[in-house]
Protein backbone atom coordinates (compact mmCIF):
# COMPACT_ATOMS: atom_id res chain seq x y z
CA UNK A 1 0.00 0.00 0.00
CA UNK A 2 1.41 3.31 -1.02
CA UNK A 3 1.76 5.94 1.65
CA UNK A 4 0.06 9.23 1.07
CA UNK A 5 2.37 11.95 -0.25
CA UNK A 6 3.47 14.50 2.28
CA UNK A 7 3.27 18.09 1.17
CA UNK A 8 5.52 20.88 2.34
CA UNK A 9 2.54 22.41 4.08
CA UNK A 10 2.31 19.36 6.39
CA UNK A 11 5.86 19.74 7.65
CA UNK A 12 6.38 21.65 10.89
CA UNK A 13 7.93 25.02 10.25
CA UNK A 14 10.94 25.98 12.32
CA UNK A 15 10.20 28.79 14.74
CA UNK A 16 11.62 32.09 13.61
CA UNK A 17 14.27 33.60 15.89
CA UNK A 18 13.14 36.36 18.19
CA UNK A 19 14.02 39.85 16.95
CA UNK A 20 17.00 41.48 18.66
CA UNK A 21 16.32 43.75 21.60
CA UNK A 22 16.51 47.47 21.03
CA UNK A 23 19.54 49.13 22.59
CA UNK A 24 17.74 50.63 25.59
CA UNK A 25 16.02 47.35 26.48
CA UNK A 26 19.24 45.44 25.86
CA UNK A 27 21.23 47.61 28.28
CA UNK A 28 18.71 47.00 31.08
CA UNK A 29 18.25 43.27 30.39
CA UNK A 30 22.01 42.73 30.08
CA UNK A 31 22.66 44.46 33.40
CA UNK A 32 20.04 42.27 35.11
CA UNK A 33 21.70 39.19 33.60
CA UNK A 34 25.08 40.34 34.92
CA UNK A 35 23.62 40.98 38.38
CA UNK A 36 22.22 37.47 38.67
CA UNK A 37 25.51 35.94 37.47
CA UNK A 38 27.49 37.68 40.24
CA UNK A 39 28.46 35.93 43.44
CA UNK A 40 29.59 37.52 46.72
CA UNK A 41 33.10 37.02 48.03
CA UNK A 42 33.49 33.82 50.08
CA UNK A 43 34.40 35.90 53.14
CA UNK A 44 31.03 37.66 53.07
CA UNK A 45 29.49 34.78 54.98
CA UNK A 46 26.17 35.15 53.19
CA UNK A 47 25.01 32.72 50.57
CA UNK A 48 23.32 34.00 47.45
CA UNK A 49 21.32 31.54 45.38
CA UNK A 50 22.52 31.23 41.83
CA UNK A 51 19.59 32.30 39.72
CA UNK A 52 18.07 29.99 37.15
CA UNK A 53 14.88 31.66 35.93
CA UNK A 54 13.53 28.31 34.72
CA UNK A 55 13.74 26.96 38.29
CA UNK A 56 12.15 29.81 40.16
CA UNK A 57 13.21 33.32 39.18
CA UNK A 58 14.79 34.06 42.57
CA UNK A 59 17.84 36.16 43.39
CA UNK A 60 19.40 36.90 46.78
CA UNK A 61 21.81 39.74 47.52
CA UNK A 62 23.57 40.77 50.71
CA UNK A 63 23.69 44.41 49.61
CA UNK A 64 20.66 46.66 49.54
CA UNK A 65 21.94 48.76 46.63
CA UNK A 66 22.27 45.66 44.42
CA UNK A 67 18.69 44.62 45.20
CA UNK A 68 17.45 48.17 44.65
CA UNK A 69 19.17 48.37 41.26
CA UNK A 70 17.70 45.06 40.11
CA UNK A 71 14.22 46.17 41.18
CA UNK A 72 14.69 49.42 39.27
CA UNK A 73 15.77 47.60 36.10
CA UNK A 74 12.96 45.05 36.25
CA UNK A 75 10.44 47.83 36.76
CA UNK A 76 11.69 49.50 33.59
CA UNK A 77 11.42 46.16 31.78
CA UNK A 78 7.80 45.72 32.96
CA UNK A 79 8.67 42.64 35.02
CA UNK A 80 6.98 42.59 38.46
CA UNK A 81 9.21 41.61 41.36
CA UNK A 82 8.68 40.98 45.06
CA UNK A 83 11.30 42.05 47.61
CA UNK A 84 11.69 40.36 51.00
CA UNK A 85 14.27 41.28 53.65
CA UNK A 86 15.59 38.90 56.28
CA UNK A 87 18.32 39.39 58.88
CA UNK A 88 20.46 36.83 60.63
CA UNK A 89 23.66 36.21 62.52
CA UNK A 90 24.58 36.64 66.17
CA UNK A 91 27.66 38.75 66.73
CA UNK A 92 27.97 39.50 63.03
CA UNK A 93 24.58 40.59 61.75
CA UNK A 94 23.75 40.50 58.08
CA UNK A 95 20.86 41.35 55.78
CA UNK A 96 19.62 39.19 52.94
CA UNK A 97 17.54 40.77 50.18
CA UNK A 98 15.45 38.21 48.33
CA UNK A 99 13.90 39.16 45.00
CA UNK A 100 11.37 36.88 43.33
CA UNK A 101 9.39 37.13 40.12
CA UNK A 102 5.76 35.92 40.33
CA UNK A 103 5.32 32.51 38.72
CA UNK A 104 3.12 33.70 35.86
CA UNK A 105 5.79 36.19 34.77
CA UNK A 106 8.77 33.84 34.99
CA UNK A 107 8.74 32.60 31.36
CA UNK A 108 8.86 36.19 30.04
CA UNK A 109 11.55 37.03 32.61
CA UNK A 110 13.63 34.00 31.60
CA UNK A 111 13.37 34.85 27.90
CA UNK A 112 14.32 38.46 28.51
CA UNK A 113 17.31 37.45 30.64
CA UNK A 114 18.54 34.93 28.08
CA UNK A 115 18.18 37.36 25.19
CA UNK A 116 19.83 40.20 27.11
CA UNK A 117 22.83 38.08 28.11
CA UNK A 118 23.27 36.46 24.69
CA UNK A 119 23.03 39.70 22.74
CA UNK A 120 25.05 41.80 25.20
CA UNK A 121 27.81 39.20 25.49
CA UNK A 122 28.05 38.99 21.72
CA UNK A 123 28.34 42.77 21.42
CA UNK A 124 31.16 42.97 23.96
CA UNK A 125 33.18 39.88 23.08
CA UNK A 126 32.91 40.36 19.33
CA UNK A 127 35.58 42.48 17.69
CA UNK A 128 34.76 45.93 16.30
CA UNK A 129 32.95 45.36 13.02
CA UNK A 130 34.13 47.43 10.05
CA UNK A 131 31.65 50.15 9.28
CA UNK A 132 29.79 49.74 12.59
CA UNK A 133 26.83 52.03 12.99
CA UNK A 134 26.94 55.10 15.17
CA UNK A 135 24.47 53.46 17.57
CA UNK A 136 26.70 50.40 17.99
CA UNK A 137 29.79 52.52 18.62
CA UNK A 138 27.83 54.47 21.23
CA UNK A 139 26.15 51.57 23.02
CA UNK A 140 29.00 49.06 23.29
CA UNK A 141 30.81 51.18 25.95
CA UNK A 142 27.46 51.61 27.71
CA UNK A 143 27.02 47.84 27.83
CA UNK A 144 30.54 47.58 29.25
CA UNK A 145 29.63 50.10 31.93
CA UNK A 146 26.45 48.10 32.73
CA UNK A 147 28.48 44.93 33.26
CA UNK A 148 30.92 46.68 35.56
CA UNK A 149 28.12 48.40 37.48
CA UNK A 150 26.53 45.00 38.18
CA UNK A 151 29.87 43.52 39.25
CA UNK A 152 30.67 46.42 41.57
CA UNK A 153 27.24 46.14 43.17
CA UNK A 154 26.86 42.37 43.49
CA UNK A 155 30.29 40.80 42.95
CA UNK A 156 32.80 40.02 45.65
CA UNK A 157 35.01 43.04 46.29
CA UNK A 158 38.75 42.39 46.47
CA UNK A 159 40.35 45.73 47.37
CA UNK A 160 44.11 46.03 47.68
CA UNK A 161 46.51 48.94 47.82
CA UNK A 162 47.44 48.57 44.17
CA UNK A 163 44.18 47.36 42.58
CA UNK A 164 40.43 46.94 42.71
CA UNK A 165 39.31 43.38 42.12
CA UNK A 166 36.02 41.55 41.67
CA UNK A 167 35.60 37.87 42.58
CA UNK A 168 33.23 35.97 40.34
CA UNK A 169 32.17 32.36 39.95
CA UNK A 170 31.03 32.87 36.35
CA UNK A 171 33.85 32.58 33.82
CA UNK A 172 31.85 34.15 30.99
CA UNK A 173 31.05 37.21 33.08
CA UNK A 174 34.72 37.53 34.01
CA UNK A 175 35.63 37.55 30.30
CA UNK A 176 32.93 40.15 29.63
CA UNK A 177 34.39 42.40 32.34
CA UNK A 178 37.88 42.17 30.88
CA UNK A 179 36.62 43.02 27.41
CA UNK A 180 34.37 45.73 28.82
CA UNK A 181 37.31 47.34 30.61
CA UNK A 182 39.21 47.45 27.33
CA UNK A 183 36.28 49.27 25.69
CA UNK A 184 36.43 51.77 28.55
CA UNK A 185 40.19 52.15 27.92
CA UNK A 186 41.15 50.48 31.19
CA UNK A 187 43.57 47.52 31.47
CA UNK A 188 42.10 44.57 33.36
CA UNK A 189 43.67 41.27 34.40
CA UNK A 190 41.86 37.96 34.81
CA UNK A 191 43.34 35.45 37.25
CA UNK A 192 41.92 32.12 38.42
CA UNK A 193 41.43 31.88 42.17
CA UNK A 194 40.27 29.25 44.62
CA UNK A 195 36.88 28.34 43.24
CA UNK A 196 36.46 31.69 41.54
CA UNK A 197 37.89 34.12 39.00
CA UNK A 198 39.42 37.46 39.94
CA UNK A 199 39.17 40.44 37.60
CA UNK A 200 41.27 43.40 38.72
CA UNK A 201 42.10 46.90 37.48
CA UNK A 202 44.96 49.08 38.74
CA UNK A 203 44.31 51.78 41.27
CA UNK A 204 44.58 55.44 40.35
CA UNK A 205 43.21 56.79 37.10
CA UNK A 206 42.16 53.36 35.78
CA UNK A 207 40.08 52.51 38.85
CA UNK A 208 38.58 56.00 38.78
CA UNK A 209 37.57 55.59 35.13
CA UNK A 210 35.86 52.26 35.81
CA UNK A 211 33.94 53.54 38.83
CA UNK A 212 32.96 56.76 37.08
CA UNK A 213 31.75 54.86 34.01
CA UNK A 214 29.67 52.54 36.21
CA UNK A 215 28.16 55.38 38.25
CA UNK A 216 24.60 56.26 37.33
CA UNK A 217 24.17 59.82 36.10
Amino acid sequence: MLSEPTTLLDRPRPSSPAPPLDWLTLADAFEVACLVRCMPAPAAGVRRLDVDPDRGGVAEFNREDAAHRMRQLLRRLDVPVEHALTTGGLRRRYELHRLSVPREHRPAYANLLAAGWRQGRRELLGGPAPGASTARRLWRPRLAASAWRAALLAGGRHVRRHCLGIRLADRDLAAVLVRGAALLEVPAVLRPGSGCFLVSVPNGEHRARITESATLG
